[in-house]
């Protein structure tokens, strides 16, 4: 077996789209066309604080493992939060950035970060990029929302463990929206019927496109929402409508766009990647508030078309106890994170094991006020057996 060799390029556009997709799988938050398009736009770039930094293994001509890697300036767009790390830095006397990150930008999707089939592979990528970080004096690597097993081949190289709380659906294998929600608590079931009573009495009616059906005056309207909903919430949006468009021609059967209409007039708009097995939620807007619309643009709307297609799951991005009453329940993702100095990295430790605790007592709470039926809770339909599970 010939060995394998690691570089570094600060662009996808010296990598074959066909190759990098071979190695990424089915992920498309992972593919060529979206992390390119990130790129390309300006979303994602130098300019942005967002230098690419790719680490690839090869074995002979083949591509046989990566690394979404990126030299940051700041910590914008990852939703794993240190900035109270870098603020004792610089109370310090001591410079942060630029730090080492895999991720997909903006993106707190788990997936792949050590993307390779063969573990020696996936070693090789881990000790490259600290090894990255030694030579070039950065002050800390983290690796974002990695999968189970590459945190745990993380935390076998020395690399700090730090957890976090998202809220996943899951479809069991549901025939319809009622089905689901006959498993819900009688409080959790009359909620959402309000919800929805409330907003078709208002005139609001949803429409999902996907592909092809997502016009050129679908993806305005949705980033006029997206951009006035981040400016009312006082933030910055991230992304343009160059990448947005660019997205729905090079990836259409990887989109959902939820649109919201209020007596025929469009009021809201949400955007949902997604796969065979799993539907992520991103991003959503209106231009106007009405009750409950987010809560059905968001998670209604994302739950039916996930049992339509029979898709597995559903996540739910960062944060947001409101989901519990949707039926989206708290899962614990993962972090990685090396720090170069020695002092700092045993300060940090402490802080990421206090706050760890915290993350189990949270979750704990949040699965005792879970949404579901308990054993003997009439489900408050004539049918009341379980949802078939697909073979």
């Amino acid at each position: 077996m010939s060995s394998v060799s690691l570089s570094i390029t600060d662009s996808l556009a010296s990598i074959p789209a066909a190759r990098w997709d071979r190695l990424v799988g089915a992920h498309p938050l992972l593919s060529h066309a979206f992390l390119h398009a990130l790129h390309e736009t300006g979303c994602a770039s130098p300019a942005q604080g967002w230098a690419p930094r790719y680490l690839t293994a090869t074995r002979g001509d083949a591509l046989v493992g990566a690394m979404p890697l990126y030299l940051k300036a700041h910590s914008y767009g990852e939703f794993i939060f240190d900035w109270s790390w870098a603020d004792a830095y610089r109370r310090h006397g001591r410079s942060y950035y630029p730090k080492l990150l895999a991720a997909i930008p903006f993106t707190p999707a788990t997936g792949p970060r050590l993307i390779s089939a063969d573990p020696e592979v996936r070693r090789r990528l881990l000790a490259g990029a600290l090894g990255y970080m030694a030579e070039e004096g950065l002050s800390s690597l983290h690796i974002l929302f990695p999968e189970a097993s590459e945190a745990a081949e993380c935390a076998g190289a020395g690399m700090l463990l730090r957890k976090s709380v998202q809220f996943h659906w899951t479809n069991p294998g549901y025939r319809d929206f009622a089905d689901f929600q006959a498993t819900l608590n009688h409080s959790k079931r009359a909620n959402i019927r309000q919800e929805r009573r409330k907003l078709a009495a208002a005139g609001v009616a949803f429409t999902r496109l996907t592909g092809s059906e997502i016009g050129r005056e679908h993806w305005r309207f949705f980033f006029r929402c997206y951009t006035e909903t981040y400016r009312q919430h006082h933030s910055t949006p991230y992304l343009t409508l160059e990448f947005f468009e660019r997205i729905g021609r090079e990836m259409p059967a990887n989109i959902l766009l939820v649109l919201g209409h209020r007596h025929g007039k469009p009021v809201a708009a949400a955007l949902d990647i997604y796969n065979e097995s799993t539907l992520w939620g991103r991003y959503w807007g209106a231009t106007e508030y009405i009750p409950g619309m987010h809560f059905e643009a968001c998670y209604y709307q994302a739950i039916e078309f996930c049992i339509e297609r029979r898709i597995a799951l559903c996540e739910g991005g960062a944060q947001g106890v409101h989901k519990l009453a949707r039926g989206f329940l708290p899962v614990t993702t993962q972090s990685a994170h090396a720090i170069a100095d020695p002092d700092f990295a045993a300060a940090i430790a402490k802080f990421v094991a206090h706050e760890g605790a915290d993350v189990v007592q949270t979750v704990d709470e949040l699965e005792r006020s879970s949404p579901f039926r308990r054993d003997g809770e009439p489900t408050g339909v004539l049918d009341s057996s379980a949802p078939p599970v697909w073979p």
